[in-house]
């Protein structure tokens, strides 16, 4: 063929395809057989490669994963990617109308517009020429993450739309219930699965995942209606909810009638949902409303009543939160509860237990209502065994945290650590993330951490991903260099190693060691915020108390809020491979000064290589790594004990 078949060729092939892969990953019917699909494909393939020069963004084999990225880049939203308030009964809807009625001119509300609520990864998609350029995630509203090649490998979304206006589509990256089944045992739930694989800097792992975009809003161009919007989205190639109606806002009786039939049947649908957005139809109105806050007024979640099981209560352990409050959770055996596995419940304080007379060995009733930790309802007394105690929870802190005094101050429910303001723990807790040790970010010691926590800029680790240089340089201690150099520093310490994460997070009895040991047998953060105390157990350095540490960390709802946070804002570990290292098995210790490099970053080394890095000599220790002027102690044993030395040039050979 001359070049101007080739290129008719080639259009050809594409609009079948794109027409292809509409009808089966948006629609979900086939017009042809796969094998069929992947022979024009092939065709594609081939021609494009002989004539590089036809190849346009928009063609389906642009959806092929790229190289790794370093890092995503920041993408401030055009307009704000907002977060819904959340209402439980027909009377808080009923309240939500009473509210905007006063303040909508006249109090007139014509229609509600309503959808089914998916709990996936926020993403903007923007277009230009009716060609795909861009996806950002939602990050903390105001400024997101480029992710564009990892979306990019998203099937469903189409790379060109029939509309050359500057086009914002918005939606949820989510995984459909019969293709999580597949990877569930990997992954805490649907939504971690989604946003794990888009916050990648590989995209070939985006593109090994069965992940959709369902798309919720047409940003640009703005239409007059909800209704009108999600009828263009459709008519674009976007795939939707198909859930979406509009309600006479007048006949409100059909409104809850329709929740009651929503709630029966949502089962059946193919993608997991907890609840139903509400919104004011015309989007005039839903813009001059406003936004109260993090939430618009003009719409609201409204979530389904929760989900209950049985289970049995295995242990009951007490986290330490970032404020010193002492928060008792339970340990239960696994059990499926709105679509994913719930291994914990929180029993807030100390007198709920006592209301609830719950023990360990009994058997409960779990609920969630919208809730990242599920809760306990009651307590199967009839199946209680015989001889159980009840839970003595002065005793239990004792027991757990022997080295720490608590208090309960008068008119709280609340232990807390004696003597300790919530401050002094947080700052304690961000000089810790931030240390050598730990994640190593620069310009984050002691005095500038108190300048950040005192002027209220930082309240949790989280919000040091939220820093801005323009407002750190208003503080007294610092310049808008030193500013730009500590938000840079910050952004630097994204996608850390996973062992240097597990490190920085602080949980008690888990140090550098245990953190790598815990790294490997996992692979990934999610993983072990899965785990179960068996699973813990299986490490040969884990006791008792160290597992009922990790459990403890892993089933408090403050932390679980706290690192989905760090999700959103892409601070979260890279994951490991968890095959045998080099060094696995084999234990050493650094003693003396190092030319090459201090003592923490050789210590790193051999870990990362699979060793065991040790302070006390043993008979177990494989080698001494000897530096100028070592420990006369450390030598003399490890002479005794016949344990050899490795000089640096050795050592430096060892870890090559």
């Amino acid at each position: 063929m001359d070049k101007k078949k080739v290129e008719e060729r080639i259009l050809k092939l594409r609009e079948l395809i794109n027409d292809y892969r509409y009808h089966y990953h948006v629609l979900d019917e086939s017009i042809m057989s796969e094998a069929a699909a992947d022979s024009l494909k092939h065709e594609l393939v081939n021609l494009e490669a002989e004539y590089p020069e036809l190849i346009t963004p928009d063609s389906p084999t642009q959806r092929v994963a790229g190289k790794p990225l370093d890092k995503f880049e920041k993408v401030a939203h055009e307009k704000r990617m907002i977060s819904l308030a959340d209402v439980f009964s027909r009377e808080e809807i009923l309240d939500w109308i009473s509210r905007n009625e006063k303040l909508v001119p006249g109090g007139k509300i014509e229609e509600f517009f309503t959808d089914i609520k998916m709990d996936g990864l926020a993403c903007a998609l923007k277009y230009r020429d009716g060609v795909f350029y861009q996806a950002v995630t939602r990050g903390d509203g105001l400024v997101g993450e480029d992710v564009t090649q990892n979306v990019k490998t998203i099937q469903n979304i189409p790379l060109r739309i029939d509309n050359l206006d500057e086009v914002e589509v918005r939606g949820e990256i989510i995984i459909f219930k019969k293709d999580f089944e597949k990877l569930s045992h990997e992954f805490a739930n649907p939504r971690n699965l989604a946003a794990g694989s888009i916050r990648q800097l590989d995209p070939k792992i985006a593109a090994s995942r069965p992940l959709r975009f369902i798309a919720y809003d047409l940003v640009k161009p703005n239409l007059p209606t909800w209704h009108e919007a999600y009828e263009a989205l459709r008519k674009m190639g976007f795939q939707t909810s198909n859930e979406d109606k509009v309600f006479d806002a007048k006949n409100r009786k059909e409104l809850f009638e329709y929740i009651d039939r929503l709630d029966d049947y949502r089962k059946g649908l193919p993608f997991n949902t907890d609840g139903m957005v509400i919104k004011i139809n015309d989007r005039a109105v839903y813009d001059k409303l406003g936004i109260v806050g993090k939430t618009p007024r003009g719409a609201v979640a409204f979530k389904f009543p929760a989900e209950e099981s049985t289970t049995k209560v295995r242990d009951i352990v007490i986290s330490i939160g970032r404020t010193g409050a002492a928060t008792p959770v339970a340990i239960l055996d696994p059990v499926e509860v709105a679509g994913s596995t719930v291994r914990h419940a929180s029993l807030h304080n100390a007198d709920e237990i006592a209301r609830l007379d719950v023990r360990i060995g009994d058997t409960v009733i779990i609920y969630k209502a919208g809730d990242i930790i599920p809760q306990v309802k009651e307590v199967l007394f009839s199946l209680r065994p015989e001889g159980v105690e009840p839970y003595d929870f002065e005793k239990a802190l004792k027991k757990q945290y022997p080295d720490l005094e608590f208090e309960r101050p008068s008119g709280e429910v609340v232990y807390r650590v004696k003597g300790e303001s919530s401050d002094y723990i947080l700052k304690r807790a961000i000089e810790y993330y931030a240390s050598k040790s730990a994640l190593n970010i620069e310009g984050l010691g002691e005095k500038n951490v108190a300048a950040l926590v005192d002027a209220g800029m930082v309240k949790s680790i989280a919000d040091l991903y939220r820093l801005k240089a323009t407002e750190v340089a208003k503080l007294e201690r610092f310049g808008e260099l030193s500013a730009n150099n500590l938000v840079e520093a910050i952004e630097k310490s994204k996608g850390a190693p996973l062992n240097k994460f597990i490190t920085a997070l602080g949980i008690r009895h888990v140090g550098a060691q245990t953190a790598t040991a815990l790294a490997r047998k996992f692979g990934s953060l999610d993983k072990l915020m899965n785990a179960s105390e068996d699973e813990l157990l299986e490490i040969s350095d884990i006791g008792d108390t160290v597992a009922e540490s990790i459990l403890a960390y892993f089933a408090d709802e403050e932390n679980i809020k706290l690192l989905e946070e760090m999700r959103e804002l892409g601070a979260w570990p890279k994951e490991e491979k968890t095959t045998d290292l080099p060094l696995t098995g084999k234990s050493y210790i650094v003693t003396g000064t190092l030319s090459s490099m201090g003592r923490e970053e050789a210590e790193d080394k051999l870990r990362a290589l699979g060793a065991t890095v040790t302070s006390s000599v043993t008979k177990n220790t494989t080698a001494l790594i000897v530096g100028e002027k070592p420990g006369k102690g450390k030598t003399d044993k490890a002479d005794k004990l016949g344990i050899p030395r490795i000089n640096e040039a050795e050592f430096l050979k060892l870890i090559k």
